[in-house]
């Protein structure tokens, strides 16, 4: 990919104005605030289902151990020191047979407290692990928590992960996300009815799930979460008084909302696409700031391997010549979102242009399709020596416009090359939480994956991490991709301390995925914050972690 595309989306990164020395605070009721998302979670238990809508609501509830912050730096929330192997809290150690793993100590914050007044303490991570590791449990995957050996306990605030192999990324535990062990074991006696006992879907609004800022008070399904200030929190104390997250999944109603006054802001993690944010910056910009972050946010078509049609290599490149990628940038977003050539941004420092690429090429693609055994049909569209159509599904988030005009863009496009394209969308906790999550889509099914800086895809390229029955759907490897050397590289880029060495097989990585096509890569994201003015402390950190971890840091002020 050209630095030019790079440039471009990065210059769309701007921050909110600091809040001004002699700013007044709002008071009482002015100090709630409603937020508005597109998308309503599936589940609220952390570990069960990756969705952004869960992550960025929970975010107000609870810390990871450590964080990626907005300069993409690692950090502490839960813990009081990064770990690491210069200042001793990491070590290499011996495990016998010339292989070495990691010893990780963390200390957590000593006031860390969970809502109901039980300390938060090593046990809680024993039982993550616990239930991590298991085979049923349903969480979104298993693998790092089984590369932990043990979890050994130093004290109540202490304890030492031992892994069984030393990683680039030894001390990130950004998605480490502990469960209260006093309330969640019993719940998990029986590990396969774990997904349906969990009392973070029983029982959201019980205090003792959280120990965040906020906690979560009140949960309307499919339409809202009230949110309020968590006593025992150890942090600085948050300036909100009681927030709201209304859920509106048509991205036109949504902006209707704001302007009506039934929501105060649209967060960017999940708000209105590009181009309607510049639409409405240029209506509504004296009464709204409109904050555009570039990031690690992947937009693209996961394609179902299963499917015969999708299992052949030279329809997935067909398909993806015959989309005008440069030409949906172009119209649709005024060029701001570049085309999409593998699954790594070119903001993340390991990207690479090296690798095949598929422009727009209508005669290529037909080719491709010719020599795959399809032939022009009735109607239009191709058919196969058996008589059998070219017809492929593709879904995506019911109620947001611009996927929903990227499905009708590409359909339309298909179209021209003998492909039917059949559309059928879904309400995003549906989608989501069960059509894709449970491999259920039959063809296509368009979303984003949004990833931290260097992210290995550990989870939804290796061949073991495809989500079945057996497994409890564990995983994220959706599309059923299988490659033996993919799995190798996944391996040795996680081992290789060496940057030089690794950004090498990250190059590797990168043009195997290319040339097979899991997945069709669109375009790379910005993400538009519509703020009110008199809201400050909100900073865009363009990866996978939102703003909603620091959310102690917003208030509402009284503008002079």
């Amino acid at each position: 990919m050209r630095t030019t595309l790079a440039l471009a989306i990065l210059a769309l990164a701007c921050f909110l104005t600091p809040l001004r020395a002699e700013a007044q605070l709002r008071t009482g009721a002015e100090q709630e605030l409603v937020i508005g998302i597109t998308q309503f979670p599936s589940t609220f238990h952390p570990m069960i289902d990756s969705m952004l809508a869960k992550s960025y609501i929970l975010a107000m509830t609870r810390r990871s151990i450590t964080i990626y912050d907005e300069n993409w730096e690692l950090e502490c929330l839960l813990c009081t020191e990064l770990p690491t192997l210069e200042n001793g809290l990491a070590e290499i150690v011996d495990l016998g047979n010339g292989e070495q793993g990691i010893a990780v100590t963390v200390k957590l914050h000593p006031d860390a407290t969970w809502g109901d007044g039980t300390p938060v303490t090593a046990d809680d991570m024993v039982f993550t692990w616990e239930v991590g590791r298991h085979q049923e449990s349903g969480v979104s995957s298993t693998e790092g928590f089984r590369r932990i050996l043990d979890v050994e306990v130093i004290d109540p605030k202490t304890f030492v992960i031992h892994g069984d192999r030393v990683t680039f990324d030894y001390n990130n535990m950004s998605n480490l996300a502990l469960l209260p062990a006093h309330l969640e074991r019993e719940k998990f006696a029986v590990p396969s009815e774990y997904k349906t006992r969990t009392l973070y879907d029983t029982d959201t609004a019980n205090p003792g799930l959280y120990f965040g800022p906020y906690k979560i008070a009140d949960v309307v399904p499919g339409s809202h979460v009230v949110l309020e200030p968590n006593p025992t929190w150890y942090g600085d104390p948050p300036n909100l008084e009681r927030i709201v997250v209304r859920v509106v999944e048509n991205t036109a109603a949504l902006e209707a909302n704001l302007l009506s006054g039934a929501v105060d802001y649209i967060a960017g993690e999940l708000g209105l696409s590009l181009d309607q944010a510049l639409a409405f910056e240029r209506r509504h910009g004296d009464r709204f700031d409109v904050v555009y972050k570039a990031g690690l946010i992947y937009e693209h078509i996961d394609l179902n391997l299963d499917n015969p049609i999708l299992a052949d290599v030279r329809v997935r490149r067909a398909l993806l010549h015959g989309i005008d990628r440069a030409a949906i940038s172009e119209q649709l977003f005024a060029g701001k979102q570049p085309v999409a050539h593998s699954n790594v941004s070119p903001l993340d420092w390991v990207a690479t242009d090296d690798i095949p690429t598929y422009p727009y090429d209508p005669d290529r693609a037909v080719a491709l399709l010719e020599e795959a055994g399809w032939r022009p049909g009735g109607g239009g569209v191709r058919v196969n020596q058996a008589g059998d159509k070219l017809q492929i599904e593709l879904m995506t988030t019911a109620g947001n416009r611009v996927r929903e005009l990227v499905e009708q863009v590409i359909q339309g496009q298909l179209r021209e090359i003998g492909v039917d394209i059949r559309i059928r969308n879904e309400p995003a906790r549906v989608f989501f939480g069960e059509t894709v999550t449970r491999r259920k889509y039959t063809g296509m099914a368009m979303f984003a994956w949004i990833s931290a800086p260097e992210s290995v895809p550990l989870t939804t390229l290796k061949s073991d991490q495809v989500p079945t029955e057996a497994n409890n759907w564990s995983g994220q490897n959706y599309t059923g991709y299988a490659n033996p050397r993919m799995d190798e590289l996944i391996e040795a880029i996680e081992v290789e301390l060496d940057r030089k060495k690794r950004k090498e097989l990250w190059a590797e990585l990168q043009t195997i995925y290319a040339t097979d096509l899991p997945a069709l890569p669109l375009y790379f994201r910005a993400n538009a914050y519509i703020v009110p003015k008199d809201l400050v402390g909100i900073v865009p950190t363009g990866h996978q972690y939102p703003t909603t971890n620091w959310v102690e840091n917003w208030v509402r002020v009284v503008n002079d």
